[in-house]
C-alpha cells in the first residue's frame, strides 16, 4: 500500500455528557469525504483514544467502517502502553475492516528501539496489514531509531512512517536511507519542507476543518510541483499552525474548527477542558484570513 494525499484524523464529536454524538460523527465523515481528503485515520490521538474504554475505541472502528464504506482507505490507530493491548485492537481493526494500521511507539515505557520494533512485528503478525508507522518523540520520548526501522524493514506490510519529531535531520535520514518506507508529514509547520523531500501523504489534524487548504498544499507540492505557489499556501497556513500547536489547546481547536464549519463536535473529554472565549475568538479569525488568502492564491472558493 502507498499512502498518497491528505489522511484526516478524525475527530470523535461528543454531546456535552461525553457520549457520543452519532449524527455529528456521520456528518463530518460525509464532510471530508465530499471535500476530497483522501484518507481517514480513526483512532488517532486528535480522536482521543487515550479517554475511551476499550469497548467504544472497538465500536468506533466498526461504525467508522459502515460511514466511510470503502470510499476512502482507513486507516485504524493501536496506540496503547502495552503490546498485548495493541495487538487486541489490531485483530479488532481488521475484523472491522480496516485498510491499514497506524502503530505508534508505547507511551510512558520508554522502549529501546529494538524494543520498538518487537511491539510493532508483534502487531504485524496478529494483523497482517498494511501499517503506517508513528514516530513522535514529543508524547512517547523516544525516537524510532536505525535499528528499529532496520528490524521493521524485514516485514513488507511497513510502507509508511508519519514523522512527527520536527527534527529536519531525521527526515533527511528518512528520505535517504529509508526510501522504501513512503515518508508522511506529521509536523504541519514542516509540511513543505516534507513534499521537496518527496513525502506523499500528510496526516494533518487541521483538515478536520480546513482540508481544502491542505488539500491545496499537497496539489501544489506533491502532484503539480509548483513550489513557488506552495510556499504562497503554506505562508497563508502557517499562523493556524501557530495557534493549534500552541498552549496545549490541539483537540479543543480542532474540534471548535469544526464546529464552525457547522459540525458540532462538542466538547473533549477530561482531562481536557473547552477553549474560553478568547481563544476561540482568535481560531475563528486566524481561519477566515487563511482561507482568504488560500482562495485568493488557488482560485478556488474556501
Amino acid at each position: 500500500m502507498q499512502f498518497e494525499g491528505i489522511y484526516t484524523p478524525l475527530v470523535t464529536p461528543y454531546h456535552a455528557d461525553f457520549s457520543l454524538n452519532e449524527e455529528a460523527l456521520a456528518q463530518t465523515v460525509e464532510h471530508l469525504i465530499a471535500a476530497g481528503v483522501h484518507g481517514i485515520v480513526v483512532a488517532g490521538s486528535t480522536g482521543e483514544y487515550y479517554a475511551q474504554t476499550p469497548e467504544e475505541r472497538i465500536e468506533m472502528m466498526s461504525r467508522c467502517a459502515g460511514l466511510i464504506g470503502g470510499r476512502v482507505p482507513m486507516v485504524v490507530g493501536t496506540g496503547a502502553i502495552r503490546t498485548e493491548d495493541s495487538v487486541m485492537y489490531a485483530k479488532a481493526a481488521k475484523s472491522a475492516g480496516a485498510d491499514a494500521l497506524l502503530v505508534a511507539t508505547p507511551p510512558y515505557a520508554y522502549p529501546t528501539g529494538r524494543e520498538i520494533a518487537l511491539h510493532a512485528l508483534a502487531i504485524d503478525r496478529a494483523a497482517n496489514l498494511p501499517v503506517m508507522l508513528y514516530n513522535y518523540p514529543g508524547r512517547m520520548s523516544v525516537n524510532m531509531d536505525e535499528d528499529c526501522l532496520d528490524r521493521l524493514g524485514r516485514s513488507p506490510n511497513f510502507c509508511g512512517i508519519k514523522e512527527s519529531s520536527g527534527d529536519i535531520n531525521r527526515l533527511h535520514m528518512l528520505a535517504r536511507e529509508y526510501p522504501h518506507i513512503g515518508l508522511c508529514c506529521g509536523m504541519d509547520d514542516q509540511a513543505l519542507e516534507f513534499f521537496a523531500w518527496g513525502a506523499r501523504s500528510w496526516v494533518c489534524a487541521g483538515s478536520n476543518f480546513a482540508p481544502e487548504a491542505h488539500i491545496a498544499l499537497y496539489q501544489a507540492c506533491a502532484v503539480e510541483g509548483d513550489f513557488t505557489k506552495g510556499r504562497a499556501i503554506m505562508s497563508a497556513m502557517l499562523p493556524l499552525m501557530r495557534v493549534l500547536e500552541q498552549g496545549g489547546k490541539f483537540v479543543q481547536c480542532i474540534k471548535y474548527g469544526l464546529t464552525l464549519r457547522g459540525i458540532d463536535a462538542g466538547p473533549p473529554r477530561m482531562p481536557l477542558q473547552p477553549l474560553n472565549k478568547d481563544d476561540k475568538r482568535e481560531l475563528a479569525e486566524v481561519i477566515r484570513t487563511m482561507n482568504t488568502a488560500v482562495s485568493s492564491i488557488t482560485g478556488a472558493p474556501l
